[in-house]
């Protein structure tokens, strides 16, 4: 069954392609990968948690929400000078992405925010790309970040809007937009992708990447995550996706946004070596590399590297898609002061979040 050439992209068409046969959608992925990327080459990028836990939000997949009971290690606000070590050490293992996250719900003004444009300042010294995730962004924090050397900021959608609703309460679907254009004016090049195996339909994961592919430009980076159930989450129970839902997931993404770096990202734990394979093949070129990615198992990178030599794959190094020097070239720093964001707060329920954080509340009244 041929794959038809589509200029322009519907949510329609795009959910069209969920249909086709998997063998043809990798096939039809792995020449635009081709065309537009080296298949030979994959970036291995690293994410530090500079900030665990305590999170004010609802995520109903998220285990740093502070609401929930999933006994993670949380942590204030890291130093310096331990970021770099970290960043040091992942770059001795093939790492040319540093990818900073802090349980935050938006980012506030401060002498915290101020420590976070440093350590942005000190591994971009390591000439790597620096990609943070920070919660939501005002245009006048995202000059800061760019000012800082950021060279990425990751923001991810999730889902589709329509069922973006059913897990998340506590911020609207527009305020994650509204955070990717400011940094996107900002000069930043954005990270945005979504999980899947949450429940959504076929549907919902297609007008997710309609969502992304009407950005414009649409993001440079797009992680694709599988949701890995954390017990005490509302999204506890869920039974985890095949590995042929992810191939097919990046088989979609690369098909429809061809010159985007397709990021596997969250759920690789559970993913063999010939389903890893199939992924690049698929159009994946980027791993998370590291222990954990911030709170969920994942690979150990001595078994990432041994895979790497089998597949022949190279190491991608930082900058080669966008030099760092270019991103910004027609961006002119505006030194005025924006005007304070207003971010939204829905007034609809899920009850399975609030099931979670009342059996959350006993838990802990009980240990009292």
């Amino acid at each position: 069954m041929k794959i038809p050439y589509i200029k322009k992209w519907t949510p329609g068409k795009i959910e069209k392609l969920f249909k086709f046969p998997l063998i043809d959608l990798i096939y039809e992925a792995s020449k635009i990968h081709r065309k537009h990327h080296k298949s030979t080459e994959v970036q291995i990028s690293t994410l530090i948690s500079i900030k665990t836990g305590g999170c004010p939000e609802d995520c109903g997949y998220c285990p740093q929400a502070s609401r929930y009971n999933t006994n993670i290690d949380k942590n204030q606000l890291m130093n310096i000078n331990k970021v770099k070590a970290q960043a040091l050490r992942a770059k001795s293992s093939g790492s040319s992405r540093i990818c900073m996250g802090a349980a935050w719900r938006n980012i506030k003004d401060g002498e915290e925010f101020d420590k976070v444009l440093e350590m942005i300042k000190c591994v971009t010294e390591l000439n790597m790309e620096v990609c943070c995730t920070l919660g939501m962004v005002n245009k006048d924090q995202a000059r800061r970040l760019y000012e800082a050397g950021l060279y990425a900021y990751n923001h991810n959608v999730d889902t589709s809007e329509e069922y973006y609703k059913k897990i998340i309460s506590t911020r609207g679907y527009q305020d994650r937009i509204k955070t990717i254009n400011n940094v996107r004016k900002a000069g930043i090049t954005v990270c945005s992708g979504g999980i899947i195996g949450m429940g959504e339909s076929e549907k919902d994961r297609a007008s997710m990447l309609y969502t992304l592919y009407k950005l414009d430009p649409y993001p440079e980076s797009v992680p694709i995550n599988a949701l890995v159930p954390v017990k005490g989450t509302p999204m506890e129970n869920k039974i985890k996706i095949e590995i042929w839902d992810i191939i097919k997931m990046i088989a979609i993404t690369r098909i429809v946004l061809p010159k985007t770096n397709v990021r596997l990202s969250a759920g690789r734990k559970d993913f063999s070596d010939e389903g890893q394979t199939l992924c690049f093949i698929s159009g994946a070129n980027s791993i998370f590399a590291g222990d954990k990615l911030l709170t969920t198992p994942n690979p150990n990178i001595n078994d990432d590297l041994k895979l790497f030599k089998i597949l022949g794959i190279k190491y991608k190094k930082a900058f080669k898609n966008i030099p760092r020097t270019t991103i910004n070239e027609n961006y002119k720093l505006s030194k005025r002061k924006y005007p304070k964001e207003n971010w939204s707060r829905p007034n609809h329920k899920i009850q399975a979040n609030i099931d979670s954080a009342n059996k959350a509340k006993k838990i802990k009244f009980n240990k009292v």
